[in-house]
């Protein structure tokens, strides 16, 4: 059923090109620029659909910096200067 609707667009499409269409005449310099335009055209195309595809790196788990503070640690005699000293012990979790 599809190919009964696709034969007359292809039918319509080829009369309504060839209908448009003028006498082909080679003028030197229309054919050499319709050429390079069309290899360039042809180029910056293909080198769109087939370039190298780079993806992003997978993403990488960082573990969260561990929460630190200061506190007083238990007291140490200080025989130098003859009293009790409570250094600062430092604490991670």
């Amino acid at each position: 059923m599809k190919t009964l609707s696709v034969v007359p667009a292809v039918v319509a499409s080829l009369t309504f090109c060839s209908a448009a269409t003028g006498p082909a005449r080679a003028g030197g310099g229309d054919v050499a620029a319709g050429l390079i335009g069309g290899l360039a055209a042809g180029t910056i195309i293909g080198a769109a659909v087939a370039g190298p595809r780079y993806y992003p790196p997978p993403p990488v788990y960082v573990a969260p910096a561990p929460y630190c503070y200061w506190t007083r640690g238990e007291p140490v005699w200080d025989q130098y200067r003859g009293v009790w000293a409570y250094p600062a012990v430092r604490i991670c979790q």
